[in-house]
């Protein structure tokens, strides 16, 4: 399985680089994950935030290959228990790349909500997008282990 994360912004604290990079040297043996960080665009820049959401839109989408399934994490999308989040995956295993997209502080451009295949949501809470990458490395990595019928406890 080929899977991407795009996210905005860099990790800036250390223990959440340690257990982003945690979870990934777990997933070596399950998948290929790419994690690319694109710069986050200042709204002292531009002015404004749907400035700032289009820049990061044409950022992303200039990322995005025409095959690729695309999941945007959202907060209005669709939530899935671990099991469910598990056989989404499988479903996907035959596609040539599952790309996560991350979206800003200030929200996602109407353009990425249209290309993306399918739009979830990690919970009904917020939570900062360093954060939800963590949060959805870790679920990758369980989805992963149930899907291979092995424990993920740790």
């Amino acid at each position: 399985m080929n899977l991407r994360i795009i996210q905005l912004g860099k990790d800036k604290d250390a223990w959440l680089t340690e257990a982003t990079a945690e979870y990934r040297k777990r997933l070596g043996a399950l998948c290929k994950l790419e994690v690319l960080e694109l710069p986050d665009v200042s709204i002292r820049q531009t002015g404004s935030q749907e400035l700032v959401i289009r820049k990061e839109a044409d950022a992303i989408l200039a990322r995005l290959e025409p095959d690729d399934f695309v999941v945007l994490l959202d907060e209005h999308g669709e939530q899935k228990t671990s099991l469910e989040f598990s056989a989404f995956l499988d479903s996907l295993s035959d596609r040539k790349r599952i790309v996560f997209v991350i979206g800003g502080v200030y929200g996602t451009d109407e353009r990425i909500r249209k290309r993306a295949n399918v739009c979830l949501a990690l919970s009904r809470l917020t939570f900062t997008h360093r954060m939800a990458r963590l949060i959805l490395i870790e679920q990758i990595y369980r989805g992963l282990m149930i899907s291979r019928g092995r424990s993920y406890h740790v």
